[in-house]
């Protein structure tokens, strides 16, 4: 409801309390009125000091600071051109069963 909220139950509390001359029988509009005025005053209050605690904790950013660790010196950029002096190797295949063991070679018959 915010600060408008509260002004509007201020002033439908004081337009109950001193602005009406009707005394309904089964209804008291003074204590109505002050109660609604107690009500805005308060919700007044409350978003006026969550504001100052929000202002106060400061501005926090979305995204987390990393420290990264560099060597001692100056680091120097790979040459343009180790890819074509040394190309990547692609990685071997980890889930293929290892090769089987050619079979002995057959002696040859005697003479």
């Amino acid at each position: 409801m915010g600060i408008g909220g509260g002004i509007f139950l201020i002033a439908l509390g004081a337009i109950l309390t001193y602005g009406l001359t009707i005394e309904p029988t089964w209804l008291d509009l003074d204590v109505v009125g002050w109660v609604l005025m107690l009500a805005g005053a308060t919700l007044v209050l409350l978003t006026i000091w969550f504001w100052t605690e929000r202002r106060r904790r400061g501005v926090r950013s979305m995204f987390e600071e990393t420290q990264q660790i560099h060597r001692k010196g100056p680091m120097l950029p790979d040459p343009p051109d180790v890819e074509l002096r040394n190309p990547p190797v692609p990685p071997e295949p980890t889930n293929l069963p290892p090769p089987k063991a050619a079979p002995p070679p057959k002696a040859a018959p005697p003479p």
